[in-house]
């Protein structure tokens, strides 16, 4: 006596891997090369304010930080280049507005509060986004991206802090 022949599958197969990214929840790729477009000026214009301000920092600790800031958005501006250029997308080439913003403000600590709010809105940005990204590398250089920019955030208010008193 042998066993009965199985009979068809009770459920369909599911094809949700295949279903548009806008449709499952995720940004379309328009909205992705704009978000990568918007955040590569940002990122530019992060670049250049870190440079100007190593230029004119008046302590050792915010020359540090000033650089940390130029070669991290450096780094992320070549990250973002890259995304855009596996997407079939030409990098935008534009300074975001931001460093105008920047360097219309006289002083060297106010100039750096508002670089403070800076990479915090490029945090902001990021973590909107990434439960929108469907793709995984983009997704885990973003979310790099946001752990890079929160540890500068956290560096930068650290280097505003007055030193504390010497003991006698």
């Amino acid at each position: 006596m042998s066993a009965p022949e199985p009979g068809p599958l009770a459920s369909p197969v599911c094809y949700a891997a295949e279903a548009d990214d806008v449709y499952m929840g995720y940004l379309g790729r328009d909205e992705v090369v704009a978000m990568l477009q918007e955040l590569l000026q940002a990122e530019r214009a992060g670049v250049r304010v870190g440079a100007r301000l190593s230029q004119t920092a008046p302590a050792p600790s915010l020359l540090a930080f000033a650089r940390t800031i130029r070669d991290d958005e450096a780094h992320w501006c070549k990250v973002l280049s890259g995304a855009l250029k596996r997407l079939g997308v030409k990098p935008s080439t534009k300074v975001g507005a931001f460093y105008g913003k920047v360097m219309a403000l006289e002083g060297f600590e106010a100039r750096l509060a508002l670089l403070d709010k800076g990479q915090s809105w490029v945090a902001r940005r990021l973590e909107e986004a990434l439960p929108k990204i469907r793709d995984d590398q983009l997704h885990a250089e973003l979310k790099a991206m946001l752990e890079a920019h929160v540890a500068n955030i956290d560096l930068g208010r650290k280097a505003m802090q007055p030193a504390a008193p010497a003991r006698r």
